[in-house]
């Protein structure tokens, strides 16, 4: 489970939420769902600008052209702990949205029950954690404990 949330520079501790944005400007990706909770929730308050992917709002991010960058908070972990990113920016650690990330399969697959005993052996194991905190390693990144680690929806 993941959650809509902001990316900002390090060293900001004005922007701790959607809240703070008013009058700011903030960075997602044309027609993604996040630009879209933006332009749906907080279209009179902040300034949203568009880019045609994630890593074009992180470089506006680090040269000053946007306050913030919004999408899922695993994806901004993962853009913060790039080599190029560590430590220059974080996530604000404040989600305002619920986002369920699957994995899709044919509705006539036997595979069903494999997949779900494989990701319930990676969270029992700590295989889970450890790959989440490999990945988000310089990026100041604390998953959602209370969603987390996911629990498999049953096989129809």
């Amino acid at each position: 489970m993941a959650g809509q949330d902001l990316l900002v520079s390090q060293d900001n501790n004005d922007i701790n939420g959607p809240e703070d944005l008013e009058g700011k400007n903030l960075c997602s990706v044309t027609g993604s769902t996040s630009a879209q909770k933006i332009k749906d929730e907080y279209a009179g308050t902040v300034n949203l600008v568009e880019q045609g992917g994630y890593a074009d709002c992180v470089t506006m991010l680090g040269s000053g052209g946007v306050d913030a960058v919004t999408t899922d908070d695993i994806i901004l972990a993962g853009l913060a702990a790039t080599d190029a990113n560590s430590g220059k920016f974080k996530v604000v650690g404040n989600p305002f949205t619920e986002e369920k990330y699957v994995v899709g399969i044919p509705k006539d697959s036997d595979q069903c029950q494999a997949i779900n005993d494989a990701i319930t052996k990676m969270i029992d194991d700590g295989a889970w954690e450890e790959a989440v905190t490999k990945n988000t390693e310089g990026a100041d990144y604390k998953y959602n404990e209370d969603l987390n680690p996911p629990t498999p929806d049953a096989c129809a």
